[in-house]
């Protein structure tokens, strides 16, 4: 589905020869829109794969196009991304055209030469009509919380710490919880929950278009907790092709089925991997008391704010405190200028036996130091949760759609 959801960014596709077509329409969102993409095709017979592709809230076809007749592209359009607006764009002369758009699947019309005001007043209503709220049975419709766990390097316990996390918000609110394996290249979740199947996120994206509720239901895997998880292929499975929409659309979906959202992202992060901090409300990077990682870590940080995070959204939680040798948590803040949010304590022995055995340690040994200091971070998580968010989606306005505090407007050649 193609609905914006908390947190998105409005994505348009224009299907236009027109390069000044392009730069009017571009001028028009860059006033109404906020924060926006607009893609653009310059070929009507490749603009359902595109549009597959880019799962575009809104499509915008001109009846100027040569080869294929703008109703067919409209009924392609519709076809292959059914929760998208279509929209399509005639001359005064054109209305046969546009009747025959609309029996094709557009979702309305509208007059060239184009008038800013109008123009976009068609499109507000349009995807306002498009953004019907849905609720599951027995929850609210407040969309949940999104916490993603980063580390600048490997082997931080970044998916010890995730996994631990997420099953003492399951413990400590009664909420849903779900957990997503973003690691591509090094996916773990398997087998520290000693899950089986082969349920990933790789059948979500071969039917991206049409993403529901039911279909991610039945590709989550049922951990006994009561945790449910969305796994990672297989490392054999090669390179993941996923892209920032449909990193959006998943994250959307999750959003509104569940009240939480815990992510597994992993080190380095991509456009992808970009694309699940931008709708995080909590971005958590764990970190070592040793030198490298301290280095790594003052990069991410620079990177993190460079892409307009706040500070108070980014989260350091030292793993591994007090280890002999280490670094003490003191100077860490010291030479990074930062505050530690979290410290969980050293005890390595009982990590290696919990990840061997595939059995969470909050699960068997509830009553560690380890297990203690995952039930404090949770209880952090809860704590905020109360706090209104600041850095995500607002809702849908007559002067911008989806504006958030830090826009990313631009204009890109699909």
């Amino acid at each position: 589905m193609s609905r914006i959801g908390p947190g998105d960014t409005l994505r348009i596709l224009l299907v236009a020869e027109r390069e000044t077509l392009r730069e009017q329409i571009g001028a028009i969102l860059a006033q109404y829109a906020g924060d926006h993409r607009l893609f653009w095709v310059a070929q009507a017979e490749v603009a359902a794969k595109r549009a597959e592709d880019l799962l575009p809230h809104l499509i915008l076809v001109d009846d100027e196009l040569t080869g294929t007749p703008p109703p067919a592209v409209c009924r392609q359009l519709a076809m292959a991304v059914p929760a998208a607006v279509v929209l399509i764009m005639v001359d005064e002369s054109g209305m046969g055209t546009a009747r025959q758009a609309v029996l094709n699947g557009a979702r309305g019309f509208v007059v060239k030469p184009l008038i800013a005001d109008d123009f976009w007043a068609t499109i507000y209503q349009l995807l306002v009509q498009n953004q019907a709220p849905t609720t599951d049975m027995g929850r609210e419709s407040a969309a949940g919380r999104v916490i993603v766990f980063v580390g600048p390097k490997g082997g931080t316990g970044r998916t010890l710490i995730t996994v631990n996390t997420a099953l003492m918000l399951l413990k400590e609110t009664g909420q849903s919880v779900v957990l997503v394996d973003a690691d591509y290249s090094a996916p773990a979740l398997d087998v520290v929950l000693n899950l089986e199947g082969d349920n990933d996120i790789s059948l979500l994206l071969a039917r991206i278009s049409r993403l529901d509720r039911d279909l991610i239901s039945s590709v989550l895997v049922k951990h006994s907790s009561g945790l449910q998880v969305l796994l990672a292929p297989p490392p054999a499975y090669g390179a993941m092709d996923i892209s920032l929409p449909q990193v959006e659309q998943i994250v959307s979906n999750l959003r509104s089925m569940f009240d939480w959202v815990v992510i597994d992202l992993g080190v380095l992060p991509d456009e992808a991997g970009n694309a699940f901090l931008d709708n995080a409300d909590h971005i958590v990077m764990t970190i070592l008391p040793e030198m490298v990682c301290l280095r790594n870590t003052r990069l991410m940080l620079d990177q993190l704010h460079a892409r307009g995070y706040a500070e108070e959204k980014v989260w350091l939680v030292l793993n591994r405190a007090g280890i002999s040798g280490g670094v003490s948590q003191h100077d860490i803040e010291e030479r990074l200028h930062v505050r530690i949010r979290h410290a969980v304590p050293d005890d390595q022995p009982l990590v290696s036996l919990s990840i061997n055995r595939g059995v969470p340690l909050v699960l068997s040994h509830g009553r560690s130091a380890v297990a203690r200091a995952m039930q404090t971070l949770a209880q952090e998580f809860v704590k905020e949760s109360s706090v209104p968010r600041t850095a995500t989606a607002k809702p849908l306005t007559r002067s911008g759609l989806f504006s958030r505090v830090f826009h990313r407007t631009s204009s890109v050649d699909a």
